[in-house]
């Protein structure tokens, strides 16, 4: 069945990184365009970054263009969000998701504070 297992996230100071992990299983991931969503509590979940399957296509939310770099690596089914430039409003859950069908990874928690 479909599975999306995500790793990275925490805590860390404004100005800082971090990387998300999303490793996908079950299906042809390089067919599949994949998406990372964010909800801050509180607000309604929001659309970060899409990529195509071949990687070739990106898309970002204004509020994280610049700072935020969506990837993937088709040979080991994983999508990644790296995150630089961290601010206070990017605390939220992070969540990747298949473009297509509801699929969802369990979710992992970003909090940027001082």
């Amino acid at each position: 069945q479909v599975q999306l297992v995500q790793s990275g996230g925490g805590l860390v100071q404004p100005g800082g990184s971090l990387r998300l992990s999303c490793a996908a299983s079950g299906f042809r991931f390089s067919t599949y365009g994949m998406d990372w969503y964010r909800q801050a509590p509180g607000k309604r979940r929001e659309l970060v970054a899409y990529i195509s399957g071949s990687g070739s296509n990106t898309n970002y939310a204004d509020s994280v263009k610049g700072r935020f770099t969506i990837s993937r690596d088709n040979a080991k089914d994983t999508v990644y969000l790296q995150m630089n430039n961290l601010k206070p409003e990017d605390t939220a859950v992070y969540y990747c998701k298949r473009r297509t069908r509801n699929y969802w990874g369990q979710g992992t928690q970003v909090t940027v504070s001082s």
